[in-house]
């Protein structure tokens, strides 16, 4: 769950969202919402993310700030749960 939330939230190609779906949704002003441990137990969910899925969730009043930041100086704005993933993987992390 922490290597996703890093891979999600600090993975980046030119300063962006590595992963495309990340991207798509960022871009349009969401917020990386929330990782589900065996949201997807499909054979082509386990096959591509280990089962895990990912939640992007939309505050019409904020899209707007969200898509403007994300694209201008690439600021992902991430719920306490991803945040705290991304934390807890750079403290144990060695890269």
């Amino acid at each position: 769950m922490k290597l996703c939330a890093w891979y999600l939230y600090g993975e980046k190609h030119r300063g962006y969202a590595l992963n495309p779906v990340a991207n798509f949704h960022l871009q349009n002003g969401s917020v990386l919402w929330r990782l589900n441990w065996m949201g997807d137990t499909s054979p082509r969910g386990i096959a591509a993310s280990c089962g895990m899925m990912v939640n992007y969730r939309y505050f019409l009043e904020d899209t707007a700030s969200n898509s403007a930041a994300y694209l201008g100086t690439k600021h992902i704005t991430a719920s306490e749960q991803v945040l705290s993933l991304v934390s807890q993987f750079q403290q144990n992390s060695k890269l």
